[in-house]
């Protein structure tokens, strides 16, 4: 896998399902594409990492000391909330109502996939991210992208 890519407008139901884009299935492993693990993100999103993904991560994760008060506690803030799920007979993901609450999704929400992850976001709040930042895109690629070469 080269990195997942896309964005996707879902509904969700009164439970809290959406359909799983066929699209973005089709980006995934064959073995990564029924079960996942959600997670919080680092803004106001849900994460979702297919399982092979989070089995990376999590092999990564598992080499910091954890001796290191500063180490355990990421590891436990990382970690709250996460929970393995997976994709139903009708090809939904079933959000549980604990993470519904906890970054305010409602009935539209948007999949951002990128690299190694899904991002779930209320359609609102994810605009409002995007469109407030647009004007700083050009610094951003220049602060995140100049260097890539180490050229200065």
């Amino acid at each position: 896998m080269f990195g997942l890519v896309g964005e996707y407008e879902v509904k969700l139901d009164n439970k809290g399902r959406f359909m799983f884009p066929a699209h973005l299935r089709k980006q995934l492993s064959p073995s990564a594409q029924e079960n996942f693990m959600l997670n919080k993100g680092f803004e106001d999103c849900l994460t979702l990492y297919p399982m092979n993904e989070w089995e990376k991560l999590s092999g990564k994760l598992s080499k910091l000391n954890l001796f290191k008060p500063k180490n355990r506690m990421f590891y436990r803030l990382f970690h709250q909330g996460a929970k393995n799920i997976s994709l139903d007979s009708a090809g939904r993901i079933l959000i549980p109502v604990s993470h519904l609450e906890r970054v305010g999704l409602d009935k539209e929400a948007m999949i951002i996939a990128y690299n190694d992850r899904i991002e779930i976001w209320d359609k609102t709040k994810y605009f409002n991210l995007i469109e407030g930042n647009m004007t700083d895109f050009a610094d951003l690629a220049d602060e995140v992208m100049g260097n890539l070469d180490g050229e200065e």
